[in-house]
């Protein structure tokens, strides 16, 4: 089973339907597949939160870039990183992972003092840089899961990260905003991007070998 043809389906939509909202079953499975993504060491630096409250749509629309889409789509994801690495976040990760595979603490002991060794080294903005680099792996597998279910898609950088972070009070959380992904259903008269050819440059001129 191949993904190709979904992903040709897919595109980034310009305007959605309010008046339609995207069936929870489905909104849950995106979530099951950003909650599978890959991590760094396993830490899952990351939350999801999904945003569907309407009132909570309205007060995002002053900070995003195109207000119509976080006002008028059925769900917002928000991919928000921990602020920083500490000690007491690793180790709780770790605790975790052992419990659940039925280990002894301490099983990774000699790992975990490596990585916590290794982010204090670094600045609290170098370490906030790598855990956001990896929530676009988390939004690349909810685009994906979201295009096998045929459920219209647009992912987002533009937003005001402070004002969003102010009103979903991520700070408070240890938490901050890196991007989004409005969820719904496209609007075929205004989403003015679906008629049109999807666009990528050729594999001769997107892929190198090495050999």
């Amino acid at each position: 089973m191949s993904l190709i043809e979904d992903f040709k389906w897919r595109h980034a939509v310009k305007a959605f339907d309010p008046s339609q909202r995207v069936e929870e079953e489905k909104i849950d499975k995106i979530i099951e597949a950003t909650r599978l993504t890959p991590t760094s060491s396993g830490l899952q630096g990351f939350k999801v939160i999904l945003v569907e409250n309407q009132e909570v749509k309205d007060k995002l629309v002053k900070g995003a870039l195109n207000p119509d889409c976080m006002k008028e789509c059925s769900h917002v994801i928000v991919f928000a990183a921990w602020d920083k690495y500490t000690a007491e976040r690793i180790e709780q990760r770790f605790d975790f992972t052992t419990d659940e595979r039925e280990l002894p603490k301490g099983r990774f002991s000699r790992y975990t003092e490596m990585l916590k060794d290794h982010y204090a080294k670094q600045t609290e903005q170098s370490q906030f840089e790598h855990l956001a680099r990896q929530t676009y792996i988390a939004m690349g597998f909810a685009l994906a899961e979201a295009a096998a279910l045929k459920v219209d898609t647009c992912p987002i950088e533009g937003f005001d990260n402070e004002y969003l972070d102010k009103v979903l009070k991520l700070r408070e959380q240890g938490l901050r905003s890196v991007s989004l992904i409005y969820i719904g259903v496209a609007d075929p008269k205004r989403d003015w991007v679906a008629s049109m050819k999807k666009v990528r440059i050729s594999t001769e001129d997107f892929l190198v070998k090495i050999k």
